[in-house]
């Protein structure tokens, strides 16, 4: 995934580059970070150069960026998009070698945990291998269905299903553990990418 301080970076010089009279209160509120961290970003881009400042009337401020401004946002956009499909193409290529797994294991019927981009890639992918998505977990989801597939909070008994796969990004680690606990080791499954540390003896 790409790197959160040039995420951050690349969201304040886009900021800047759609509103030149935005407060930084506003862009926090965009970029949904604390004001103090905004503050910190603004000024380091201050510093390198990327961001001109400009007070203005009534103890205001404009933001304009400068060409290395423009260069850096333009390297951190083609950085950006780049990671993100690295993202797709890894994830897409461990979800394949689970789902091949579950079959030859005949568990057929899968259950997602947490409706993510990473649930997105597993769907995708779910189509070239003999296995059903019979449901996504995800308590703090609003959706009752996604993509024709069930939407429940919990794994409960009302669905039946063979294994479960993480695709939480939120706390993967957590859920696995969770589940490993509840359901056994042999049941859950965890593309390489989440970094999970496996169950003890699994």
């Amino acid at each position: 995934m790409p790197d959160n301080r040039h995420e951050i970076t690349l969201g304040v010089l886009n900021a800047v580059h759609d509103n030149s009279n935005i407060t930084q209160r506003s862009m926090a509120g965009e970029l949904g970070i604390a004001l103090g961290l905004t503050n910190a970003y603004l000024k380091r881009c201050i510093k390198k150069g990327l961001i001109k400042v400009r007070q203005v009337p009534a103890n205001r401020y404009t933001y304009f960026l400068t060409a290395q401004g423009f260069s850096e946002k333009s390297r951190l956009t083609g950085a950006y998009l780049a990671q993100g499909f690295q993202f797709y193409r890894i994830a897409r290529a461990q979800c394949s070698d689970i789902f091949a797994t579950c079959a030859e294991r005949s568990l057929h019927r899968i259950a997602l945990h947490g409706l993510t981009d990473l649930a997105e890639i597993a769907v995708l992918c779910a189509r070239d291998h003999s296995v059903e998505l019979v449901a996504i977990i995800d308590p703090s989801s609003q959706l009752d269905s996604y993509s024709g597939i069930p939407v429940i909070a919990e794994a409960g008994s009302d669905v039946d299903f063979d294994a479960i796969v993480i695709t939480d990004l939120g706390n993967p680690q957590r859920a696995y553990d969770a589940l490993t606990q509840r359901f056994g080791s042999k049941q859950v499954f965890a593309p390489e990418i989440l970094k999970i540390k496996p169950a003890d003896g699994s």
